[in-house]
This record gives C-alpha cells, structure tokens and sequence, in this order.
C-alpha cells in the first residue's frame, strides 16, 4: 500500500536535530535509481588521528555547567575529603569527571579507562586521566555529611527546574525500587524482590516533582529496608526543602502507594501543611466497609446507561489513625472496567473490581483523587531510565557509603543534563536520554591547536532550529 504525500512523518525520526540528510526514497524511484552499498575496500585508510573525539557536546555542556557555578561548588563543598600538599587530583575535579562520564553515557566507573583515549575527555581532566584506582578511593572518601551535602546540591537543581516552571501546585511522588546485585557488597542483602527472589540488593527511595519530572530526594538503603516509619524524618525533610524552595503559595501533594497507608508518615505529611495521597492496604477491616457499603455515586455508564464506574466516601477508621488524632479521607472506586493497579473483587454476583485510597483532602471530587493518584504511575518511566541510560544499579565498589555517592552523582549528573536541555534546547525536553545523548552529546570531532595555548573544537552540528 502505498503512504499518502501529504501523511506526516512519525514523531521519532530525529535526525533533523542533527542536521542529517533527509530521506530520498520518492525522488529516486521517480528516476528509477536503485541504492546499491558500496564497497568498503575502496575506501582508502589513512593515518590514525589522536585529535579525534566522540563527546563534543560536553564542551558546551561544560561551559553552561562552569556559569551555572557547578564546577566552583563541588570545589567548595567537598575539598575537605581531600586535603595536603600531595594531592595531584583534587575532589571537587573528580566529581566533575565523574559528572561528565556519566552524562556521556558510561554506565560505571571502570568505562573511564575508554573515556582515556578520548582527546577531548583527557584535555577537560587536565590533560592527565587519573586511574581508576583513585576514582574508585575518592568515592570511599564520602562520609555521611558529605552524603548529605550531595544530596542536597542533587535535590537543588532538580528543585530549580520546578521554580523556574512558578508551579501553583506541585505532586511530590515517593516511591522506592530495587537494585539487584550479584556481588558481596555492604549493605547488599535479601529483601523483597519480584524478580530475583531471595537475591541481595538495594533498595533505594526517590521523590520527584511529578510536573517537570525532576528529581528532588534520594537515599541508598540496604536490602531488607521496606517503607515506614523510619523514613518519616527524611520524608518531612524534602517536603520542607521542596517548600523552601517552592514558596508558601504553592501546593504541595504527596502521592505514594500502599507503602504510604502508614499513620505516622501521613500525620507528619499533615503537619507540613501538605496534601498526601495513597493507596490504601486490603486490611480484613477496610475490605469489610467496602463491601458493606451501599451508597455511590455513578460517574460513567457504557453504551447501554448500565453504571461502569462508582465513586465513594467510606465511613472508615483504623484504631492507629486516632492515635496520632489522624483525620482521613477512604476514597473508593469501583469498576467494570480493569484498567489500572491491583484491584479486587468483593461481590461475587457482580463484576465489580474496587480501589480504596487515603487522603486529607476532603474537599475533593472522589473521581479526581482517583485518576489523581494513577497519575502518580509517571515516576515509573523515570526509574526506568535511571535504571537503564543511567545504570544506577551498577554499583562501583563493595563499600556502602561509596555507592550512596555513586548513586548521588549519577542523579546530580541526570538533573543537570535535563536541566541543560531546559536552558539550552527547551525543543528536546520531552526526550528520554538515550536520544538527548545522541544528539548533544555523542558528536564527533575533533580538538585541534589554535593560536598561543587555546584549543580549537571541530564538531558535528547541531540543527539549530532546536536551540532556545
């Protein structure tokens, strides 16, 4: 079948963000040309050339980084992991390489040994590449104040992205994901584990700002460390750092999935002043009221004016809620139509499935606190691409605090670079990293000798009809 002239061209063909050559496949046929590969042996080899790179876009992102203050604020902060006369690579240098390894995709530490033979990598360290023995010693450098320092430069340019967006309401997702590992590493035990069971791993929390998709908290725990109380402290923490950074103005909703149906976590979310919204846990007690409960609220029929889903507000109680005097809202949805999350199946004579969810928000719609709480399901996508383009579950060493670091850096390196295209290339802010990379980063070229000391970069373009 033959496509229409004037059908659009499919949003993933990119290659005019590199100013590629466009396609030619009409025109050809009309000439009755067919493309025929040619032979790669006459294409004559010539010397090898030492000048060449395959991440020029790291100096534009460097000079963006350098105005920002990135590099003169790692300096700053973290010198005192690395102090006396000897010191030949200073920390605050190393983090930056660090920075722009894992912006240039490598997924571990040991991929510096490739970035050594790249021209232009070896000139940003200082034109002498450290062993990775060193890199791998400075991450053990890390204690837990300067964990915190890291985490807290991670979160504040994450944090800016969202100022600079002058949000009215901003969702804070929580959620925690699983990074198996298959080594003897500190901290690597059993815990719960869809896919590996009984497989050591980490089990690490994040928060993101749902409306820019920015990363704003994180913290590397052991294995067998499961949601609860004792994370209520870090919790409150980013919720007042959010708050600092976002104004009084702006609302703050807190979503989380069953994990959250915790009273002491949902009391401390309260006093912040912060709206939380969480899937509730099928308690004997909670599955009881739901099938018991008569009255709800028709909000969509199908063909036929048959009721395909109802809404409720559940006259609902747990005896830990009045010991923190805890006010809660029981919203629950119940459908025909399986669509989203685990849903379960009260009434046998009926094909019902229903949903509970708890809330402060008692002014609400109870349809919208629903398909409020499913949009929480974005943050997924963004464990997914930290897991996968940023590799955070290839961890560098077998200490701890170590791996926290490594962890904190790769996430710094992510909110900059997405921060980078918000500033630089707002055209590609929807993109994932994978195609970001490909178009800013990965660009050959080559570093050449220009007048006195200065260098002289040759690149490969980038379109600008992309650029701010």
């Amino acid at each position: 079948m033959k496509r229409p002239k004037d059908a659009p061209s499919t949003w993933k063909v990119r290659r005019r963000a590199r100013e590629g050559k466009r396609a030619q496949g009409w025109e050809l046929q009309k000439q009755g040309r067919r493309i025929r590969r040619p032979d790669p042996s006459a294409i004559r080899i010539g010397a090898d050339d030492r000048s060449l790179t395959s991440v020029a876009g790291l100096v534009e992102f460097g000079v963006w980084a350098r105005k920002l203050g990135v590099d003169r604020e790692l300096g700053a902060t973290f010198a005192r992991l690395k102090t006396g006369h000897g010191v030949v690579y200073p920390m605050g240098m190393q983090l930056r390489l660090l920075v722009d390894a894992f912006i240039a995709g490598e997924a571990r530490v040991l991929g510096l040994e490739s970035l050594a033979a790249d021209a232009l990598f070896v000139h940003l360290a200082g034109g002498c590449m450290p062993s990775v023995d060193v890199f791998y010693d400075d991450l053990g450098r890390f204690d837990a104040t300067a964990l915190s320092q890291l985490e807290t430069m991670m979160s504040a340019h994450g944090l800016a992205r969202a100022q600079t967006a002058r949000l009215r309401s901003a969702h804070l997702d929580i959620d925690t994901t699983v990074e198996c590992l298959f080594g003897s590493q500190e901290g690597a035990v059993p815990g719960p584990n869809p896919h590996y069971h009984a497989r050591p791993s980490y089990h690490p929390i994040l928060m993101r700002v749902a409306e820019v998709d920015a990363l704003v908290g994180a913290k590397l725990r052991p294995g067998d460390t499961g949601f609860g109380d004792q994370d209520v402290p870090t919790v409150v923490g980013w919720i007042r750092r959010a708050r600092r950074a976002l104004g009084a103005r702006c609302v703050l909703r807190v979503r989380i999935d069953a994990a959250g149906d915790c009273a002491a976590l949902m009391a401390a979310v309260d006093r912040e002043g912060a709206f939380y919204l969480t899937k509730a846990k099928m308690t004997a007690d909670l599955v009881g009221a739901l099938a018991t409960h008569a009255r709800w609220r028709t909000v969509d029929v199908d063909a036929f004016g048959r009721p395909t889903r109802q809404v409720a507000t559940i006259p609902f109680r747990r005896d830990v809620w009045n010991q923190h005097e805890l006010g809660v809202r029981v919203v629950a949805v119940r459908s025909r139509d399986r669509d989203t999350g685990k849903q379960v199946y009260l009434w046998p004579d009926q094909d019902w499935t229903v949903q509970a969810f708890l809330t402060n928000d008692w002014l609400g719609d109870e349809d919208d606190l629903a398909r409020e709480y499913n949009d929480r399901a974005g943050i997924e996508p963004l464990i997914a691409e930290l897991k996968g383009p940023w590799a955070i579950g290839k961890v560098p060493t077998a200490g701890f605090d170590a791996n926290h670091a490594a962890l904190l850096i790769k996430l710094l390196a992510f909110n900059l670079l997405r921060r980078f295209v918000d500033d630089r290339y707002v055209a590609l802010a929807q993109w994932r990293t994978a195609w970001v990379r490909r178009v800013l980063i990965a660009r050959a070229g080559r570093l050449l000798r220009g007048p006195g000391r200065t260098r002289v970069l040759r690149a490969q373009p980038v379109a600008s009809s992309i650029r701010c």
